[in-house]
């Protein structure tokens, strides 16, 4: 008879998306539906989520404390009290480790003071806030639905709820000038915020963004421009002793993302809603009845939940698979982890197999080999993607 330990484990972390929005940003390509567009009511939605999550305890493997949970979207926050009776619900059926971090997206039109109150009541520890900018002129640009002053209320509210804040923010918008981002990163600054995420607006295929600059609407993005912005986001961040630890993030000492550092060091995690993405290893995998056609050499094993309300929410949704060997596990795992400032030690490269991939990247000047550990310079930080693919490349 097998003990509990020869069990396979779920994992300690856990991502559920709630696949709903008040509206639809012009540049957004995640899944998300416009709420008024949706038939269901948001109780049987949160309840569907809920029950996909509880059918994974159905499987063969056994439950772990969770180290982290996420309810990301979409806005998870157009649940309105509904999301905090699911992170109740969640978090019965898949009890916290001791000190976990239970962070939950918010837009500011849909956090009050209220909501913020009863979702620290239900045990979330965290927010993190789609601010995005405090101009409003560059929110109309993004087709956000909420304004600075709606903006500085939400952070405002989760702050008297007494929950660690993150705000996200863009920069590198078309019309969005240098002082409109100081004033942003100033105004971001005075939330307190233990983090912060920065990203470069990207014009992703299919969205309405994507479209106005392919007709001449709207000129595409300058990534001197952006490349411009994150520079001086890291000195004004820094500044206010916010260190950026990976490559669009900042947090004071000890507050870094344990969920997405999980992603970024290759730690398994479960995937729930329309659109989620998960990743187990291979014993995992094979425990919950997972048999892909490639079953040599594997690894980990990626999947997405169907882009589609109705079969996504089902209890055991359709799941697109994707299988990877050791090898390719291995330079996945250095790839994620140059995306970290701590780096990647000299001997897991090695094992990977891309030591002369990262050395002609030294000799581009895009990463440095410094105390056993290679890690991008700011050049490299700045052409991450060309960094990344030559990695995965092994060349």
């Amino acid at each position: 008879m097998s003990s509990p330990g020869d069990t396979p484990a779920l994992p300690e972390h856990l991502y559920v998306h709630v696949p709903l929005c008040r509206t639809k940003c012009a540049y957004c390509d995640f899944y998300s539906l416009p709420l008024a567009g949706v038939t269901e009511d948001v109780s049987s939605i949160a309840a569907s989520l809920a029950a996909q999550a509880q059918a994974w305890l159905a499987r063969d493997v056994r439950p772990q404390l969770l180290k982290s949970l996420y309810i990301g979207g979409g806005t998870p926050t157009v649940l309105g009290p509904e999301l905090a009776m699911l992170v109740a619900v969640l978090t019965t059926w898949f009890p916290l480790a001791p000190g976990a971090e239970v962070t939950v997206e918010a837009n500011p039109e849909s956090l009050d003071a209220s909501l913020a109150a009863a979702l620290a009541e239900a045990g979330v520890t965290r927010v993190s806030l789609g601010v995005q900018s405090l101009d409003d002129g560059v929110l109309a640009f993004l087709e956000r639905p909420h304004d600075a002053a709606t903006a500085r209320a939400a952070a405002h509210a989760v702050r008297d709820a007494g929950l660690a804040l993150s705000v996200d923010l863009i920069c590198g918008i078309p019309g969005q000038t240098a002082q409109s981002w100081i004033d942003t990163l100033n105004g971001a600054i005075a939330m307190r915020p233990e983090h912060v995420s920065v990203y470069p607006l990207a014009i992703e295929a299919g969205t309405p963004l994507s479209a106005a600059v392919a007709i001449g609407d709207v000129p595409e993005p300058d990534p001197d421009t952006a490349a411009d912005m994150m520079l001086l986001a890291q000195h004004v961040l820094g500044q206010a002793g916010l260190a950026r630890y990976e490559v669009a993030n900042y947090a004071l000492p000890g507050a870094e993302s344990r969920h997405n550092t999980a992603y970024w060091t290759g730690a398994p995690y479960l995937g729930v809603g329309p659109g989620a993405h998960g990743m187990l290893d291979a014993a995992t995998a094979a425990a919950v009845g997972f048999t892909p056609a490639r079953a040599d050499d594997v690894a980990r094993l990626r999947y997405s939940v169907a882009c589609d309300l109705r079969e996504g929410l089902t209890p055991m949704p359709r799941l697109d698979v994707e299988v990877l060997t050791g090898e390719e596990t291995r330079r996945e795992d250095v790839m994620l982890g140059l995306r970290l400032a701590r780096g990647v030690a000299d001997d897991e490269a090695g094992a990977a197999g891309v030591t002369g991939a990262l050395e002609t990247l030294e000799a581009a000047g895009l990463v440095e080999l410094v105390e056993s550990r290679w890690r991008t310079t700011e050049r490299g930080w700045l052409l991450g993607n060309e960094v990344f693919s030559a990695v995965w490349a092994g060349e």
